[in-house]
């Protein structure tokens, strides 16, 4: 049996223990990290903003007790500023130290591991073991076609060429966790290589567990009032409607203030915790907030 198979036994193993990495997790999801990491196989999450799609991976290395290695993407992207670069500074360093000796360095001298600056693509491959590492491709759906087509060919392979060196095989594959928030398609073939689930969000009471985990202090109350005030909020035609991160902002904000109670005047003091677009301020101060706390005197 082999580390991974006796630290993840079964789904059952894995959801206790992204519970005590404080991510509370449904079955299906937990069932779909299990067999991404069993099976060595990309899982791509996908939902709104905020549901905690990269949680998600952050707890999943916390649970295996290996390194997380993220790599956030973005337009324009590139395949070199993911893997690896050359220590440009310390070659130059080292060709002055060798012209001061009357030396003459070879490509192959400047070229070497000792140069070598490894990005996360890289250094999740390059992961000694001997659980596999985390690698956590963050908003995938932002970089480009180019992009997303070298990064098909590495998941496939779990190995990539370094033109100086050769090409780098991993030992231990990473467990790869893809996330995206669906501003474009992906390509069909990276979808294909992958394993799928949708993050949807949590119901009110599994907010409140969150909370009540996240936001020190915060009593079973507030953790309620504020899934509650959510729940209310996700309900109108917002811009940006708020997610599990706003929602733990938001009562930790109510705590900062000293509070253990939402009511109106609270909720408005603390809107730019969970409101994040200036039209959302405006609709809901529109509308009162007294709507996001039924059942509060004012």
């Amino acid at each position: 049996m082999s580390e991974l198979e006796e630290r993840l036994p079964d789904v059952a193993a894995l959801v206790h223990g992204l519970d005590r990495a404080g991510y509370l997790a449904d079955e299906p999801l937990a069932t779909s990290l299990f067999l991404a990491a069993r099976m060595g196989q990309p899982i791509l999450l996908e939902g709104e903003p905020g549901v905690g799609k990269t949680e998600a991976a952050k707890a999943l290395a916390e649970a295996l007790a290996t390194p997380l290695l993220r790599l956030q993407c973005y337009e324009g992207l590139t395949s070199a500023e993911a893997l690896y670069e050359w220590n440009y500074p310390r070659q130059l360093l080292a060709i002055r130290l060798a012209e001061a000796r009357g030396e003459t360095l070879r490509d192959a001298d400047l070229f070497g591991e000792e140069y070598l600056l490894a990005r996360p693509l890289l250094a999740a491959l390059d992961h000694p073991g001997p659980l596999p590492a985390v690698l956590l491709i963050d908003e995938v759906d932002r970089g480009d076609d180019e992009f997303e087509a070298f990064l098909f060919e590495l998941l496939a392979e779990s190995a990539v060429t370094i033109p100086e060196l050769g090409t780098r095989r991993a030992k231990h594959p990473p467990v790869v966790v893809l996330t995206s928030n669906r501003t474009r398609d992906l390509h069909d073939a990276l979808k294909r290589r992958c394993l799928y689930h949708w993050i949807e969000y949590p119901d009110v009471d599994r907010v409140a567990a969150i909370i009540r985990r996240r936001v020190p202090g915060a009593s079973d109350g507030l953790a309620r009032e504020v899934a509650d005030g959510v729940a209310v909020l996700r309900a109108l035609e917002l811009a940006k409607p708020p997610g599990v991160a706003e929602a733990i902002s938001w009562a930790s904000a109510v705590r900062t203030l000293g509070a253990d109670h939402l009511d109106e005047q609270v909720a408005e003091r603390t809107a730019g915790a969970v409101l994040k677009y200036s039209e959302d301020l405006r609709a809901v101060s529109a509308s009162g907030y007294a709507a996001l706390v039924p059942g509060d005197d004012g």
